[in-house]
């Protein structure tokens, strides 16, 4: 678990400066230390808030190049890449609503790490808000989103059933990890099978929707 709350600066991540924080350096240091030690098959990262998605109150500021908060993310991305760790999972939540997003160097204006998935989901007991906008700073793709319409409008009540969570299962003979996205009443609405091996693509055995 990462902490990009307490640490983050107070700028509200305005474009008014080049720098900022949200992990804050001891906090980033750790991470990359912890990550490069790891042996785990899989290194699941749950944190505070999504990468690609703007909010003044996360990291994305819009497309581009790394600017404000990116920077510490970009940092971070390389050096897992540099430091040859393999098979990063983020999950997340903040945005109420659920999401699978595939972050491709290829796609990005920043390229300098591995290809990687970011699941989120929520909320779990509060207003419902539609998908929003992803940034293309690191390259993500919406592999699946499921919120409010936008005739529904945003902070839809609990009610009507727009609650959503994730599940994470992986097999203990072949390591394949499946991300399975859910309702509030347990129904599958989509899920993943990610293969834990390097990969320069996404390692997709099937997706089900």
């Amino acid at each position: 678990m990462i902490d990009m709350r307490s640490h983050r600066d107070d700028s509200w991540n305005k474009g008014d400066d080049h720098r900022g924080w949200i992990l804050g350096a001891e906090q980033l240091a750790w991470l990359k230390r912890e990550l490069a030690a790891s042996r785990a098959t899989w290194k699941v990262i749950a944190a505070d808030l999504p990468i690609g998605l703007i909010s003044l109150d996360a990291v994305a500021l819009g497309d581009g190049p790394p600017d404000r908060r990116e920077h510490e993310i970009a940092d971070l991305l390389a050096s897992i890449k540099r430091a040859g760790v393999r098979n990063i999972v983020w999950l997340t939540a903040d945005m109420h609503y659920t999401a699978a997003h595939y972050y491709d160097p290829g796609k990005a204006q920043f390229q300098d790490f591995e290809p990687f998935w970011e699941f989120v989901s929520g909320p779990l007991h509060a207003g419902t808000w539609g998908p929003g906008e992803l940034d293309n700073t690191f390259g993500p793709v919406a592999m699946y989103q499921n919120g409010c319409s936008a005739a529904q409008g945003d902070n839809l009540a609990p009610c009507f059933g727009l609650q959503f969570f994730g599940r994470v299962d992986i097999d203990g003979a072949s390591g394949v990890m499946t991300v399975t996205l859910k309702d509030v009443d347990n129904r599958d609405l989509w899920s993943v099978d990610i293969e834990p091996r390097p990969q320069t693509r996404p390692a997709v055995v099937a997706q089900h929707s």
